[in-house]
């Protein structure tokens, strides 16, 4: 048993009994190496990643290789969803190496933390023109011990490469950067499956955000298609779990047939609020479907008992990947009996010799399958997946990690809020009440958010991410629920990110408190990734926050935020896609009140909801006059259910007509506000 046996990660416990020596990341840890005068061996990983399993059984469960590592380095083991702080610093000098990034992350460092060789998976032996691990060690402890010149070199370059903020050419922000990103994107995305082309493909839902924003602001209906091709492809694919709910991180093919099997907390959050925006605009059964199961597998799978959500579950059972989602052909038989079996093997694509491995992945990419199949057809179905469900759970089932994470809880939170609300589901509403209420009451230290919990210990200082993502969490409640504290909430995340994580040169964030471990570098949080950005979600929140409470401040950070990234909007498309959306909220941010009760203002609200606009917050003021934007503060009250828009000048004539309604929604969609 190593010093990982009281880690509070599930993914460092993974490793408690491998013979390697390994320390958790700590001040302590880099005294040991400096101590020694050893270089540090960093392993970065996550409990549902494969090859971080795959790396684990072939190297770290090995004791000749442990041995070797023992010898050689202070072996530190990272979980990269407790300190996404050093994960993101690590993957940037990978990638700075050339090198592609992805996880297990291995990073050789100087005993200060200072990179200067690293990569993901190292075979135990040679193997597709990667050198073997114990290879990489011997020429890593080599070049160490000789104070070999390029090892000094890399250690200063990736160094001051980490140090440094990307050049940017002056830019100005105008409306035109958004067009120009539209069509740097639309020429690489598939045109028939949806997402960029090639293979893996990943759901990237800040792209998807960007290019519903386009489609709204624009009127096109290119962007627009290629957000319903994109979400009708993940909902019918294999990367979609037909039989428990919920989406998978990622297909390895672009037809997203197979998929790697872990199921991440932020990807589903997500993937409701897509579903429930383009469902909104446009009611398709099979998107209503996918929401319900996708709720489904989050209160059933992933909720635990605090009210808060599991991160993940794992990609593999008992080692194999995907051993409990794949199906035989006997395995129907005997679940189903032979009539229910054959309908099953006909929609989900079900053959003999199967899709993978041997065994069948279910899916609906067929043509013939692909679209709603009619209430009986689909009744029949969902009745065909219950029994499945039940036999399923009878066999081995994934790891899940239920550490809860600020951030990721705050993402499901706006999902389940949002899909709720469109479908009126109150129960989901329900659950992100409980989510939401948990991480702001036990993970809450100071006014400064933790960033993960589990075992009733709050570890590592919470990020901007957890306390941009717990603000937009607040305004999605907000425009579910329209209880007055959840402006208070927001108003104290925001105070707190202005104090700690500020850098007042940029008037943006970094991305983590000023409180917080010094590291080889201070990170910020500028670039997309499966999640957007802390800087990106806070563009959007202050500018509803400024709508919300009329106070500057909100609309001044808002402004330095975009000021600070438009040279990275106009060079890098795809991973400022979060910016540009803040941007785009700052163009046509609006508030949509409806007031009064009854039928007459459902009717109202379920018109404003149908704008499935994630530029607008509607608010559902039934007698809160708590929640009254500051440009309805002074109106008259009116005696009829009536709807407003209010911009950053002004709010709009009360419309209490729907053909009004209709007519003031469409004026104030496309162009920018005041």
């Amino acid at each position: 048993m190593n010093r990982l046996a009281d880690a509070t990660s599930p993914y460092l416990r993974q490793h408690a009994d491998n013979p390697v020596d390994w320390w958790q990341w700590s001040p302590e840890a880099l005294a040991e190496a400096r101590a020694r005068n050893v270089p540090i061996h960093l392993s970065i990983g996550y409990a549902a990643c494969h090859w971080c399993h795959v790396m684990a059984s072939e190297s770290f469960s090995d004791p000749e290789t442990a041995a070797l590592l023992n010898r050689t380095f202070v072996n530190i083991k990272v979980d990269r969803e407790e300190r996404p702080d050093i994960d993101q610093i690590y993957m940037r000098a990978l990638q700075a190496m050339g090198e592609q990034g992805g996880w297990p992350l291995t990073m050789f460092a100087s005993p200060e933390g200072e990179p200067f060789y690293g990569g993901t998976y190292f075979p135990p032996e040679p193997r597709w023109g990667r050198p073997s691990f114990r290879q990489v060690i011997a020429a890593i402890a080599a070049a160490w011990t000789s104070r070999d010149a390029a090892v000094a070199s890399n250690r200063e370059a990736l160094t001051r490469h980490l140090r440094q903020r990307r050049p940017q050419a002056p830019t100005s922000l105008s409306p035109d950067l958004l067009d120009k990103a539209v069509a740097t994107i639309l020429p690489i995305w598939d045109p028939v499956r949806g997402s960029f082309r090639q293979a893996p493909k990943f759901p990237n839902a800040p792209v998807l955000d960007l290019l519903w924003r386009a489609a709204l602001r624009t009127g096109s209906a290119d962007p627009r298609d290629a957000v319903v091709r994109t979400l009708a492809h993940l909902s019918q694919g294999g990367i979609y779990d037909h039989v428990g709910g919920g989406l998978a991180r990622y297909s390895v093919d672009e037809e997203w047939l197979v998929p790697h099997f872990e199921k991440m907390l932020y990807d589903n959050g997500q993937f409701l609020s897509g579903l429930a925006l383009a469902y909104a605009a446009q009611p398709d059964p099979i998107l209503r479907e996918r929401m319900a199961e996708t709720i489904g597998w989050l209160a059933r799978d992933m909720r635990l008992q605090e009210g808060a959500f599991a991160s993940s579950l794992d990609a593999d059972t008992e080692h194999v990947e995907g051993l409990t989602y794949v199906w035989s052909d006997e395995d129907l038989d005997h679940a189903l009996g032979p009539a229910d079996a054959e309908f099953v093997r006909q929609i989900y694509g079900v053959t003999p010799e199967g899709n993978f491995e041997g065994r069948n992945i279910l899916n609906r990419l067929a043509p013939e399958s692909f679209t709603w199949l009619g209430p009986e057809a689909e009744a029949r179905l969902a009745a065909t997946r219950e029994q499945l469900l039940a036999a399923r759970a009878r066999r081995p089932q994934p790891g899940r990690d239920d550490k809860i994470l600020g951030d990721w809880n705050a993402v499901a939170v706006q999902g389940l809020a949002l899909a709720g609300c469109v479908i009126e589901r109150a129960d989901a509403v329900a659950l992100a009440r409980d989510a939401y209420r948990f991480v702001r009451d036990t993970m809450s230290r100071a006014g400064l958010l933790g960033h993960s919990w589990r075992d009733g210990r709050l570890v590592h200082p919470g990020m901007a991410t957890d306390h941009a993502q717990m603000i937009a969490a607040a305004l999605a409640l907000l425009s579910a629920r329209c209880k007055p504290g959840l402006v208070a909430d927001a108003e104290q995340w925001f105070a707190a990110l202005e104090t700690h994580y500020l850098d007042p040169e940029t008037g943006s964030y970094f991305l983590t408190a000023d409180i917080a471990e010094a590291l080889v570098a201070r990170p910020r949080s500028d670039g997309d990734e499966a999640l957007p950005s802390a800087n990106g979600v806070m563009a959007r929140n202050c500018v509803f926050l400024h709508l919300l409470t009329g106070e500057e401040r909100y609309a001044r950070r808002a402004e330095s935020i975009l000021a600070d990234a438009a040279g990275r909007i106009a060079s890098d498309v795809v991973s400022t896609a979060s910016l540009q959306s803040g941007y785009d909220t700052m163009l046509r941010g609006r508030l949509i009140a409806v007031t009064g009760s009854g039928p007459e203002a459902e009717n109202l609200a379920r018109l404003a909801r149908a704008e499935a606009d994630p530029a607008a917050l509607v608010l559902r003021l039934d007698g809160n006059a708590d929640l009254l934007p500051p440009g309805l503060a002074g109106k008259p009250a009116t005696s009829r259910p009536a709807l407003f828009v209010c911009t950053a000048n002004a709010c709009s004539a009360p419309a209490h007509e729907a053909s009004e309604a209709v007519a003031l929604l469409a004026e104030t969609r496309r162009r920018p506000a005041g």
